[in-house]
């Protein structure tokens, strides 16, 4: 870049706790259901290095925090010590690059996948309105909730034995923190019902527990408070959304990780005001939307999904102004090992 020439906003430098970042570009978690058995596989190792750079950020697909937590059956966990092996190889190939990579840990809560065993721990007796057939999820026990802060917690401290530089907990699109977050979705009449302090119990007991087994500096959090959670958004958002992100604050986290739904663009407004830490923006931005909420200081980092599947060297791409490769998204969910995974172009090979 010549000394007269303009910045790029998404590619200039930033210091996130610890991590000094080269560049602004997130790769976001992204399912892609090619675990077998709910364990990493090999060629998950060619995948994440190819989208790594040094200094960038990366964040694993999701990773079940317990056998009973599973989302499908082709989805990783780190519940398991063969779960935390088969990261590890993964996690320094990130590593060898340069990388900063976090793992995602979540549990599905009322909408695991139909095939399950183990549906055990539902928080409330309502049908999810998905189209497969699916059991009527049972109502956790206040005495249960426990459990679940212990699965998280473990699966953390898995998660920094596997080598990854910290965690991230999925608190978003209608999985159990989510549900219990949204007031059109939580019922509940004790504890963790009913109010906003309340019905963020569980989201900050479980953040609390991680942050005293891993360090604050180790943990983000992503959120889709402003997205629909089966066709209904809470009824008292910007109070809530202000809330949790003060609350987040006390609690010193790195991160947080905040949806923004296609109806509603730059609706983070009340969590950049109430959130100290880094704000990074999910929201199916191209390039120059990303350029522009990170100039106008909306967001500190922008993650990319579908352009950072389809595009392994995103950042390089944004640097040069190269083409983009177009996802195909009847590969998203294949188990195949390499079709739609790993044989997605990069520049010097697309030119």
């Amino acid at each position: 870049m010549s000394a007269n020439s303009t910045p790029v906003p998404l590619l200039t430098p930033y210091k996130m706790g610890r991590f000094e970042l080269s560049h602004r570009v997130v790769m976001p978690p992204m399912t892609r259901n090619r675990s077998y058995n709910n364990t990493p596989q090999p060629h998950a190792i060619e995948y994440y290095a190819q989208r790594a750079t040094n200094g960038g950020f990366l964040i694993s697909e999701s990773a079940s925090a317990s056998d009973i937590s599973q989302g499908g059956p082709n989805m990783p966990g780190i519940w398991t010590e063969e779960q935390k092996e088969a990261w590890k190889p993964i996690v320094d190939s990130v590593h060898q690059k340069g990388g900063i990579f976090f793992c995602q840990i979540w549990h599905p809560g009322r909408i695991p996948h139909s095939g399950l065993d183990n549906f055990l721990l539902f928080w409330r007796a309502v049908p999810d309105d998905k189209e497969y057939i699916m059991p009527t999820p049972q109502q956790l026990r206040a005495n249960e909730v426990p459990h679940i802060i212990e699965d998280f917690r473990i699966a953390a401290r898995n998660a920094i034995k596997a080598g990854f530089d910290g965690v991230e907990i999925n608190s978003s699109n209608g999985f159990i923190i989510d549900q219990f977050l949204n007031d059109q979705a939580n019922d509940r009449t004790d504890e963790y019902g009913g109010s906003i302090e309340n019905r963020c119990r569980l989201a900050l007991e479980i953040i609390e527990a991680v942050v005293k087994e891993i360090g604050a500096d180790k943990v983000g959090i992503k959120l889709s408070l402003f997205s629909e959670l089966h066709g209904e958004k809470d009824s008292n958002l910007e109070p809530l959304a202000t809330y949790l992100a003060k609350e987040l604050t006390k609690l010193g986290i790195l991160y947080l990780h905040a949806v923004e739904p296609r109806e509603a663009p730059r609706c983070l407004e009340s969590i950049r005001m109430a959130f100290e830490g880094t704000l990074i923006s999910s929201g199916g931005y191209d390039k120059t939307e990303g350029d522009e909420a990170i100039a106008e200081n909306y967001a500190d980092l922008i993650s990319f999904g579908r352009l950072f599947l389809a595009n392994p060297d995103l950042p390089n791409r944004f640097e040069v102004n190269a083409p983009l490769n177009k996802h195909d998204r009847s590969t998203f969910y294949m188990t195949d090992p390499v079709v739609g995974y790993t044989d997605y172009p990069s520049l010097q090979v697309a030119c």
